[in-house]
């Protein structure tokens, strides 16, 4: 089992492919934990080596007190990208991994080679705080099965849910076993509810693509809209589906994504 000691913690990670090829470095969202990518370290290291890590509090990491911040999880990906020596690295982060890519690029632009966001933002608005006010609640007094039964209705779209029961309830099934424990799944929410880019979306040189689904009602598309303005000649596309559109049409999401990656 692959560990790193940094920043105050031990953090889990996976390397898969090839060392020579460009490099790729997946970042999860809330849940945080490496294996919600499913088979997509194995697409990418088809073609590239690809560095995936569960985050601080999440998946086989310590729990640490403090540094839930998307500012110290780039950093704690900056250390491991360093420590592999494979940087400049091809940063793929799906809504809060996209966050997480956004302060790399800023904060750490000789770390980047290109971001791709997905189903991201680069700040709240009143929807979305109301929904992770929401969210923090049922954290805090539900159980876990009962809480990802809620985000499922918000996460998929529902044509995806209607035509794929079956892989929605697995979904459910799976992520409520390997969520983080309560209190460090509130400190994420905390997290993102703090995450305010938009100001410094004009200091970000590095090539990125802003990919988001046209039926995302858990980050709507108006907020990917807004991260692609923002980002001096970011590249923006939709794809048909809600917030969890890698799950949803992974073939054209993996395809839209390697495209960018191999053009940079």
């Amino acid at each position: 089992m692959a560990m790193l000691d940094t920043q105050g913690i031990s953090m889990y990670y996976e390397v898969h492919g090839t060392r020579g090829k460009p490099p790729v470095l997946l970042i999860a969202g809330l849940g945080g934990a490496g294996t919600s990518w499913g088979s997509f370290p194995e697409r990418f290291a088809r073609d590239h080596l690809v560095v995936v890590a569960d985050q601080r509090g999440t998946g086989k990491t310590t729990r640490p007190e403090g540094g839930y911040t998307v500012s110290q999880i780039a950093t704690d990906m900056v250390s491991l990208v360093q420590h592999l020596d494979v940087g400049p690295v091809h940063v793929v982060g799906t809504s809060t991994g996209g966050a997480i890519g956004q302060v790399m690029a800023l904060d750490h632009p000789r770390a980047v080679r290109s971001l791709t966001a997905s189903s991201s933002f680069a700040r709240t608005d009143p929807y979305v705080r109301r929904e992770f006010e929401l969210r923090r609640k049922l954290v805090a007094e539900a159980d876990m099965h009962t809480v990802y039964t809620c985000y499922a209705l918000f996460l998929f779209s529902p044509t995806y849910t209607r035509q794929n029961p079956d892989a929605v309830t697995a979904w459910i099934d799976r992520v409520s076993r390997i969520t983080p424990e309560r209190e460090v799944a509130l400190k994420r929410i905390d997290m993102i509810m703090a995450h305010d880019v938009l100001a410094r979306l004009g200091e970000i040189r590095t090539p990125t693509l802003v990919l988001g689904g046209d039926h995302d009602i858990c980050l709507p598309p108006e907020l990917s809209d807004e991260l692609a303005r923002g980002i001096p000649g970011a590249t923006r596309v939709t794809l048909p589906g809600g917030h969890m559109i890698h799950d949803e049409c992974p073939e054209k999401y993996f395809e839209t994504v390697r495209a960018f990656i191999d053009e940079h």
